[in-house]
């Protein structure tokens, strides 16, 4: 990462104009595609004017800001643009050109925007009795992951757990499928041996699906602690280290030849199942 863009927070007030794929600030930005690039840099890409106005009020640091030159003047741009400067952000405008390169795309959003990650930390969760978490066993497919954190957001989780080698959150491909849910839902990873050691720790009842599960996933008392649901790795499902320590081993029962459902739509199927038996509970109260 060139020095100009790692010291971009230190560049207050600077908008820039760049015409060139040369440039090395481009250059360092198309980077962020390779997950060694984010991890060394501790930044990622977002895509759209949505996106990036979101990131801002949730309070993300944003490094640098990219937009299209046919975007200057429009009254939400200008806001961004502002607020990144007003935060010692980098602005950038530059040609269709050079932001198709940057998001890799033929019709490019107009905007981009260059955030630094964030991460919690398993000690910090919340274990009250309405509190939901995913935990996901080396989930592998960006868009399954996408789609899960979008879900949790909309289900009104509390957070999702990162187990073992699981795909990068931040990747280009997983932040598009979140639809700006990576900003909104706090994000932990951790060793299978950690999140065991965190899971004793602390109260909560550990809901894992399970092709050995005796239990109808509708049966399960949601509200009684903190839930966490165990959801398996999308091939090989959870490892016997995993599914020993959950309180309650579930299934999703189906009908017809399909003998699983995608991890997404399995997760999903969970949490509004949990989410279901919170609204019940506050409507008795």
């Amino acid at each position: 990462m060139t020095e100009e863009l790692r010291r971009g927070a230190h560049r207050v007030g600077q908008v820039k104009e760049v015409t060139s794929l040369a440039n090395p600030i481009v250059k360092d930005i198309k980077a962020l595609t390779n997950k060694k690039d984010r991890e060394q840099s501790g930044t990622f890409m977002a895509e759209g004017l949505k996106l990036v106005i979101d990131a801002l009020e949730l309070g993300w640091t944003i490094r640098t800001l990219v937009y299209a030159k046919a975007a200057k003047g429009k009254p939400l741009v200008e806001q961004v643009a502002a607020k990144t400067v007003a935060r010692g952000g980098l602005v950038l405008e530059v040609s269709e050109k050079v932001l198709s390169s940057i998001t890799r795309r033929d019709n490019p959003q107009m905007v981009v925007g260059i955030f630094d990650q964030k991460w919690a930390r398993l000690p910090d969760l919340e274990l009250t009795s309405d509190k939901t978490y995913v935990s996901l066993d080396r989930v592998r497919d960006p868009g399954n992951l996408g789609t899960i954190i979008r879900t949790a957001d909309a289900a009104g989780a509390s957070g999702v757990i990162l187990l073992g080698e699981c795909t990068d959150p931040f990747s280009l491909e997983t932040v598009r499928a979140t639809m700006g849910s990576i900003f909104a839902v706090p994000l932990v990873r951790a060793t299978a041996e950690e999140f065991l050691a965190w899971r004793k720790g602390g109260a909560m009842e550990l809901v894992a699906t399970h092709l050995a599960g005796a239990a109808d996933y509708r049966s399960v008392d949601y509200t009684k602690n903190p839930v966490v649901l165990l959801m398996g790795n999308e091939q090989s499902g959870l490892p016997d280290l995993l599914a020993k320590a959950a309180d309650r081993l579930v299934r999703i029962p189906q009908q017809g030849r399909a003998d699983s459902l995608n991890l997404a739509v399995a997760t999903a199927v969970m949490l509004f199942e949990a989410r279901r038996h919170l609204l019940v509970l506050e409507d008795d109260e």
